[in-house]
Order: structure tokens, then sequence, then C-alpha cells
């Protein structure tokens, strides 16, 4: 009987809690966690353009305890990496936009038997890009207010 093989996939642009939860527990599904990194070009139709390069989001998640091989995603059609990994499970974040029946309709007419998990929501301030990002800016806009301040 071999490893049971977890696939995870995501942007990773700016690495945060949020992330490294959704990996450990997808980690607990089965022996090995290959992580799936968004490319460049997926990350620019479905987000926005991205922060890092897609090699040095893969190195940073390949650096990730949990992790066990990291793969970046092909353009296009994100079920030909899905035949490459052949997973057993694939693990999906709380709020990722995946619909998980059409995943599991498109793996069935690919002859595929992995089974698909929507993992649950780890909350903390910083769980999220969009939080981090905001933070961000609010924090810039309370610098410039004080700046004036200051300055008066």
């Amino acid at each position: 009987m071999g490893e049971k093989t977890v696939m995870a996939a995501g942007t990773f642009d700016l690495i945060h809690l949020g992330h490294l939860h959704y990996l450990q527990e997808a980690k607990k599904l089965g022996d090995q966690l290959v992580v799936v990194v968004a490319c460049d070009e997926t990350v620019r139709e479905k987000k926005h353009e991205p922060l890092m390069n897609e090699k040095t989001r893969a190195e940073l998640i390949g650096a990730l305890k949990p992790v066990d091989e990291v793969v970046i995603g092909v353009e296009g059609n994100p079920f030909e990496t899905v035949e490459k990994i052949e997973p057993d499970v694939i693990a999906l974040g709380y709020d990722q936009w995946h619909q998980e029946k059409r995943i599991k309709d498109e793996l069935k007419n690919r002859g595929l038997k992995a089974e698909v998990i929507r993992l649950e929501h780890y909350n903390h301030d910083l769980d999220g890009t969009r939080k981090i990002i905001r933070k961000i800016i609010d924090w810039q806009a309370m610098k410039k207010e004080l700046d004036k301040v200051e300055g008066s």
C-alpha cells in the first residue's frame, strides 16, 4: 500500500498564517503534501499582478515544514497538473473559489479518484493577503496623519 498523496494549491503571493494553517491541515490528510503554486499568468488572470514571481513563491512554499514537493501550475487547464500529480486527496482552502462539485465531476470525467475536501477557516487578524494589504494601507494613512501633526 503506497503513500497517500494530498494536493493543495494556491497563489501564495504574500505568505501568511492562513496559508501555513491551510498547508498544515492539508498535510494531516495524507502522507505526502504536494503544493501547486499558481503560475504568474494564472495569478494575473484570476487575481492581480503578482508581487513575487512564481519561482520565488514556489521556493518560499517549498521551505515550509509541511510541504514535501512544490509544482508550479500550468496556465489554462489546472486538471493537467492534477493528472500529473494523481493525488488521493485535493485539499481546498475555506476561501478558495473552486466549486467542489465541478472538481468532482471533472475528476470523474478524467478517471481520477481523488477525494475533495474543503478545509476549515483559520481566523487570525493577518490570515489573508487582503487583510495584510489593508493593514499596511491603514498604517501608511495613520503615519501620514501623524507626520502632518508633527510638522505643524
